[in-house]
């Protein structure tokens, strides 16, 4: 397939559009006189916390429904409700771009304690050109030049590393909130069974399955696909803003000929016309993975949470390795 200039111009007019714009929303949830509040940064790690802390803990989403987390920072009541929380939960590994300057400007005499999800926990390091991307990205946007930088930060995309994620914030509640250790234990030790039966059946869904490679439109799920003995091709990289390349849109065309890919992978919170255009091109269909960085509305209507949408994940990821 030859790719001429005024496709691949085309192409990047569309990469341009493809993310939804986050706007200027901050989070709408007040923080609670009567309950243990923890700020989460993003959804999963508001999932997780509502599962284990129950009764007992106001949990606030600081990224509105619908928004791609990626290109959200705090605003001023968002900066509030983290330093009076007695718990602010990011996921670190460079995912939240803003986290560092929001840190650094909680004011001393603030109680609120500061957990980072995803330490401890095995980084899957991000390719060369993956640094080059963010730290360009950094500079542009004034971000810092770990943004996405030198690890990949999808880790709640594996539920062995959720589980993981859920004992450290299980412990963290202990701490803070002591009077109510058992039920955050009984809590978690029921949701981490949740996760095994999540690990397990993705285990024996996959496993024997003689196809393993999938294309994606971002690099978002090297935690999944390396758990599952499956192999990634994205057409773009971590960032969802990221463009493709003449080059990589050759490859990934090549790529879904020799492998006879039938779908190509988009987000539920990214444009799916840059898939859509590579799919009809290449004579092949689109199909959601959800990267579970937010809930649409209609999820959240539908009451879709991180094991829901992960079993919806498998169920799309037997249809296209069929």
């Amino acid at each position: 397939m030859f790719f001429g200039k005024k496709w691949l111009f085309s192409m990047m007019i569309i990469a341009g559009l493809s993310v939804v714009m986050a706007g200027c929303g901050e989070s709408k949830a007040a923080l609670s006189p009567d309950k243990i509040n923890v700020v989460a940064s993003f959804y999963p790690l508001y999932d997780f916390t509502k599962k284990i802390g129950g009764d007992h803990v106001n949990v606030i989403n600081l990224v509105p429904t619908g928004v791609e987390p990626h290109d959200w920072s705090p605003k001023g009541r968002d900066m509030q409700n983290i330093s009076r929380a007695q718990m602010f939960l990011y996921l670190g590994a460079g995912f939240e771009g803003w986290v560092d300057d929001t840190l650094s400007s909680l004011q001393k005499d603030t109680k609120v304690t500061v957990v980072e999800a995803s330490k401890g926990l095995s980084l899957i390091e991000a390719a060369e050109e993956e640094v080059q991307e963010a730290k360009g990205k950094a500079d542009s946007h004034n971000h810092t030049a770990t943004e996405h930088g030198h690890v990949d930060p999808h880790v709640w995309l594996s539920p062995l590393n959720a589980k993981q994620m859920a004992l450290t914030i299980k412990d963290q509640l202990v701490q803070i909130d002591a009077a109510h250790k058992a039920d955050y234990e009984a809590n978690y030790t029921k949701y981490a069974a949740q996760l095994d039966q999540l690990h397990n059946q993705y285990k024996q869904a996959l496993t024997p399955l003689t196809k393993k490679q999938i294309v994606v439109t971002h690099q978002s799920f090297a935690y999944l696909t390396k758990e599952y003995g499956l192999t990634q091709k994205p057409i773009m990289g971590l960032s969802p803003d990221a463009e493709p390349t003449s080059k990589g849109l050759q490859e990934i065309n090549e790529f879904i000929r020799t492998n006879n890919v039938k779908y190509i992978f988009f987000e539920e919170l990214v444009s799916d016309r840059l898939a859509k255009t590579l799919a009809k091109d290449a004579k092949v269909e689109t199909m959601v993975l959800n990267p579970i960085e937010g809930l649409t509305d209609e999820q959240t209507k539908a009451g879709a949470d991180y094991i829901s949408l992960m079993e919806v994940n498998l169920k799309n990821l037997i249809k296209a390795l069929q």
